[in-house]
Parts: structure tokens; C-alpha cells; sequence
């Protein structure tokens, strides 16, 4: 028979005798092991810190106003001369500084974007949207449509 100091037996019942009774002095952590779950003498990590990075449309969104400063210093002559030397096509490029004529307040919450763990908030398809809407206005409510 299994007693302790006291001469007790100790909680859990049964003898080492009796099969499928475990004694455990200590703590015991459930974990997730297939369909099911295990237990474990340690806990479990905790999950990592996420990656948080710029949103990609925020980088297009700086790139577009870089390039349209390295323009206006004369850099490149026209967007067709960046397209050039940048290898990108002049369609691309439109595409890019049309961000650049979004409504400012909404400029600055794209800016403000961040993908986590790699889940971006917002396609650039869903930012064109915005900007074919029109004047600022209309791009604000397109934007409140997205956004929630």
C-alpha cells in the first residue's frame, strides 16, 4: 500500500496494485495534442510577440510620394523617364501616384497601416476603388464602406 509521512494514503485512491490509478504529487499542464489533449509537467510558451510590419499599400503609398519629390527635384524627367530606369511600366506607375490623390486624412490612415503576421488590412485593388471615386468627398465614403 502507498501512504505518506502521515501514514495516509495518499489522494487518488487505489493502491500501486490497482491498474489505471496514477498518483501525481505536483502540477499538471493540459496542452493541445491532435484532437485531443495531454498533459505535460511543464506549461506550455507562450505564443511569440506578433511581426508587425508596415502595411505593403503604405509602402506604395510612400514610394508613390518619393518618387513623385524625386520628380519635382528632377531626378527623372516625367513618370514615363521613371518608369524607364526603375524598370516598371508607365501603367504601374500611374497606378502608384493615383494614391497620391487620395483625400489627405485618408493618405495619412493608410500610412498608418500595419500587416501582422503577414495578414494585410487592405488591398491596393480596394485603395483604387477609393481614388476612382471621385473628389474627396465620395472618397471618404467609400473609404468608411471599407474600413468597417
Amino acid at each position: 500500500m502507498n501512504t505518506d509521512a502521515s501514514g495516509q494514503e495518499p489522494d487518488g485512491g487505489g493502491s500501486q496494485d490497482d491498474p489505471g490509478t496514477h498518483v501525481v504529487i505536483g502540477r499538471l499542464f493540459r496542452r493541445r495534442k491532435g484532437h485531443g489533449w495531454a498533459f505535460a509537467e511543464e506549461p506550455e510558451p507562450p505564443p511569440p510577440e506578433p511581426v508587425r510590419r508596415p502595411a505593403r499599400v503604405a509602402q506604395m503609398l510612400a514610394f508613390a510620394h518619393g518618387l513623385q519629390a524625386a520628380i519635382d527635384r528632377g531626378e527623372y524627367r516625367d513618370q514615363a523617364d521613371a518608369a524607364r530606369q526603375l524598370g516598371l511600366t508607365r501603367a504601374r506607375i500611374t497606378q502608384l501616384m493615383n494614391l497620391t490623390l487620395l483625400a489627405p486624412e485618408i493618405q495619412e490612415a493608410v500610412l498608418f497601416l500595419e500587416a501582422v503576421d503577414g495578414r494585410e488590412p487592405l488591398s491596393e485593388r480596394d485603395l483604387r476603388g477609393v481614388v476612382a471615386a471621385g473628389d474627396w468627398g465620395a472618397q471618404r465614403a467609400r473609404w468608411t464602406t471599407i474600413v468597417t
